[in-house]
């Protein structure tokens, strides 16, 4: 088991604490296994398996549970012989109980416990849970595997594997944690990748959202993920498929990419404006959970690489903790904003730097952004290329690299 412990040092300091701990993120990102290493860390702190109950509600043995006064009265009958002592509770995937919200803030009033959830969507922050937790929860998102954590798995299936051929296979197999389970088999890892895209879709987007047109649904979703990293507008969207000889409004193309966001498939970034610090509200960018889905499901990743490179640029960043936007100079554009705690960083990424051109491109937009904050140019390059105070990596060492 992969220990994740760049997630576990942000949930340790609210372990025991009032907060409810919220775990979100696309389906089969290792939520349940972040649970399980919360367990263990509350194990080594001295709390006893009887300290610990925990429920997952996609388990039909549960089935029920799955509203919230069944569920209140059999957590209260589980917490009648550990009184005097403090209990834990463990709910996965949440979102299957009905009014779920009012049975947990009447756990934290009743009884002395610390409470963690895990959610597929982020619905579950919203509507309801704002009036009946607000103020009251903390939310840690889980994403797929990180390109060190993937080296990791990697290694568990084939220890002899050097750093370049591990990243060839995280191109295309991305950072499901379960494909380690499969021994990283092409064929069976695209089944299984195609199957949790399937289920990403019917269960957090369609059933969700109650969709009726699931074919319209389908065809925006193919168009993100074939334009992963590319400037479009939902406008743009609709033209593309009134030519498919389908008809949608702006509107509709907007509500669709707003459920897919809130399954955590899809991630949309802002476009910021750097002279007059602005965020931009039209022609966002939208990149996707993990791009061994998008190699499963369309195919062409290496043909698409320097997008996919951008993708794994981008979620890095969110996994590390940044709020990332794509900055605009002028008439250029900057791949990646990013802002932590006050600290900033900007990031060019490119598959080769092979002419000169490329280079004056990458390196050159930088000549319009004055101030002091780190200045990366990465790509696939062996060679350091760096120059004019911009710092240049190879993607593997950038993404390996303890900061940024």
């Amino acid at each position: 088991m992969i220990k994740r412990e760049s997630y576990m040092a942000r949930i340790r300091p609210f372990i025991d604490g009032d907060l409810i701990k919220v775990l979100t993120g696309i389906r089969r990102s290792g939520k349940s296994v972040m649970l399980e290493l919360i367990k263990d860390e509350l194990r080594v702190r001295g709390v006893t398996e009887e300290q610990l109950v925990a429920f997952n509600f996609e388990d039909m043995r549960n089935a029920q549970l799955c509203t919230a006064e069944a569920l209140h009265d059999e957590l209260v009958r589980r917490a009648a012989p550990i009184k005097g002592r403090k209990i834990y509770f463990f709910f996965d995937e949440i979102q299957e109980v009905e009014r779920w919200e009012r049975c947990v803030n009447s756990l934290r009033v009743e009884m002395d416990c610390d409470i963690y959830i895990t959610g597929s969507n982020a619905k579950l922050l919203s509507g309801e849970l704002a009036t009946y937790l607000a103020g009251r929860y903390v939310e840690f998102i889980i994403y797929p595997f990180s390109f060190s954590e993937f080296l990791a798995l990697y290694h568990s299936v084939e220890p002899d594997a050097d750093t370049r051929t591990c990243f060839d296979r995280y191109l295309t197999f991305g950072g499901m944690p379960y494909l380690a389970n499969l021994r990283f088999d092409e064929t069976a890892c695209r089944q299984y990748l195609r199957d949790l895209f399937n289920s990403v879709e019917l269960k957090d987007i369609v059933k969700r959202n109650n969709v009726r047109d699931v074919d319209m649904l389908e065809r925006i979703i193919a168009y993100v993920t074939a334009n992963i990293g590319t400037t479009f507008s939902s406008t743009a969207i609709s033209k593309y498929l009134k030519n498919e000889g389908r008809r949608v409004s702006p509107e509709t193309v907007l509500n669709y990419l707003k459920a897919c966001s809130d399954a955590f498939l899809f991630y949309q970034v802002r476009r910021q404006d750097l002279q007059g610090k602005k965020i931009l509200t039209v022609n966002e960018k939208y990149y996707v959970a993990d791009h061994g889905i998008r190699e499963a499901v369309i195919g062409g990743n290496m043909r698409d690489i320097n997008l996919v490179l951008e993708n794994i640029v981008f979620m890095e960043a969110l996994r590390r903790g940044y709020s990332v936007t794509v900055g605009k100079v002028g008439e250029r554009e900057i791949d990646f904003v990013c802002e932590r705690h006050g600290e900033k960083c900007y990031i060019q990424v490119a598959y080769l730097l092979a002419a000169e051109e490329t280079v004056q491109r990458e390196f050159g937009v930088y000549e319009h952004v004055q101030d002091n904050f780190p200045k990366y140019v990465v790509s696939l390059d062996e060679f350091d290329m760096s120059r004019n105070g911009v710092r240049h990596y190879n993607i593997r060492d950038f993404l390996l690299a303890e900061n940024w």
